[in-house]
């Protein structure tokens, strides 16, 4: 199986830069941004961080603090490579969709029309107490994946029986094919009936594999040629080769508040797993290019991947009167927001307890990464840190002091 490494990085930065008063931002306010993280930093609860805000067009932050690694006390640098887990999802979202805009697949498409190890798939429910697994009444389609309403779920959002199931047969496993981990999942029962609930789970870990069988290569290949290579992101990929692994961002080796830690994956190997759903390792650099593409509507630098009318499409709010999970989901999918094709929507500009326009669009990853894009304003914003533990604090942080920043 071939594998998708990072690749040297040229000299330069994402994008154009600009004073922060060029384009509507409180430069007190922006630096103030950078000494709450530093503060944090010098509380020991973060051990370093990459912030990046860009506004029409324009960089007008890009800065570090901490350590890069805190068991060497090697300085947190711009370049730094971070796991970004979950934010590997818009990315393969992208993917699916230019090959709907190719007229290789419809969304209505059933899952199992690409991937017939899902034409059987059962749902379990508790019947008197008991588990009982039930035929799918509609099977899950290509959008039921993207929206994750496909009735998976992921083995660390609780403790239900087919959760359980997930764990027991370890599904997270690096050492699994991305076709193998398909098997393994299909053969597991669902948690809902498909079109039926919004739960976070492994429906982009599958669509990774749909996207290798439509287009006849891993994902990894797919990612660098049709993605990763056009956009310029030049540092993003499934492992990190050893010139520049020097350059991963590393967690503490204890949670600072006294939890327990999460391990973070190994990058630094290739693994037979290429994560639809949660394997790429990048930069804040090359983030900021992905997003600026998307805030162009499907465009960067002379190069269009998508239509704009297929952007407006993945970030509008693809969920309706579909229900959240309560638990786990509901923390992910705050009150006011919706869920698009790949990302999560905001739909009101109340409600949620962070600020944001609405039809802002965001999504994070589990080691502490997370990115907001809001159309409204023409801005987008990185934050990049591994902090499993405190992730969820640190992305609601950033919102509030980057929303802070904006003047005009």
């Amino acid at each position: 199986m071939s594998h998708s490494p990072i690749h040297a990085s040229p000299a330069g930065v994402a994008l154009p830069a600009a004073s922060p008063e060029a384009v509507g931002l409180c430069p007190q306010r922006t630096q103030r941004l950078m000494a709450v993280l530093q503060t944090e930093v010098d509380r020991q609860r973060l051990p370093g961080a990459v912030a990046l805000i860009a506004r029409h067009g324009k960089v007008v932050l890009f800065d570090s603090v901490g350590a890069l690694d805190p068991a060497t006390g090697v300085p947190m640098t711009q370049d730094a490579i971070f796991r970004i887990y979950s934010m590997t999802k818009p990315i393969v979202s992208v993917a699916v969709m230019m090959l709907m805009e190719q007229g290789q697949l419809l969304l209505s498409d059933p899952v199992a029309k690409y991937l017939p190890e899902y034409a059987a798939q059962k749902v379990a429910r508790l019947v008197d107490g008991a588990v009982q697994l039930q035929a799918v009444r509609q099977s899950a389609t290509i959008q039921d994946l993207l929206r994750h309403t496909a009735g998976m779920t992921y083995e660390f959002m609780g403790s239900a029986p087919v959760q359980r199931q997930y764990a027991q047969l370890r599904i997270g496993s690096r050492e699994r094919s991305n076709a193998e981990f398909s098997h393994e999942l299909a053969a597991l029962p669902l948690m809902f009936e498909p079109g039926t609930v919004w739960e976070y789970g492994r429906a982009t870990d599958v669509l990774g594999r749909l996207v290798e069988v439509v287009s006849g290569q891993t994902l990894g290949a797919f990612l660098q040629d049709r993605i990763l290579k056009p956009l310029g992101m030049t540092d993003t990929g499934f492992s990190v080769p050893p010139e520049q692994q020097a350059r991963i961002a590393e967690p503490f080796a204890r949670d600072p508040e006294g939890g327990v830690q999460m391990r973070v994956i190994d990058v630094r190997e290739d693994t037979a797993l290429e994560s639809g759903g949660g394997g790429l390792a990048s930069t804040a650099r090359d983030y900021a290019r992905f997003l600026q593409f998307m805030l162009n509507k499907g465009e960067l630098d002379g190069v269009r991947l998508l239509g704009p009318r297929t952007v407006d499409f993945m970030t509008a709010d693809h969920l309706g009167d579909i229900p959240v999970n309560s638990g786990a989901s509901r923390s992910l999918l705050p009150l006011g927001h919706g869920f698009g094709l790949g990302f999560a929507v905001r739909k009101h500009l109340g409600v949620a307890s962070v600020p944001g326009s609405v039809g802002t669009y965001f999504w994070g990853g589990l080691a502490g990464t997370t990115f907001f894009v809001d159309p409204a304003e023409d801005l987008f914003a990185i934050l990049m840190l591994q902090a499993p533990n405190q992730r969820e604090y640190y992305r609601m942080l950033f919102r509030d002091l980057v929303y802070a920043t904006l003047l005009a």
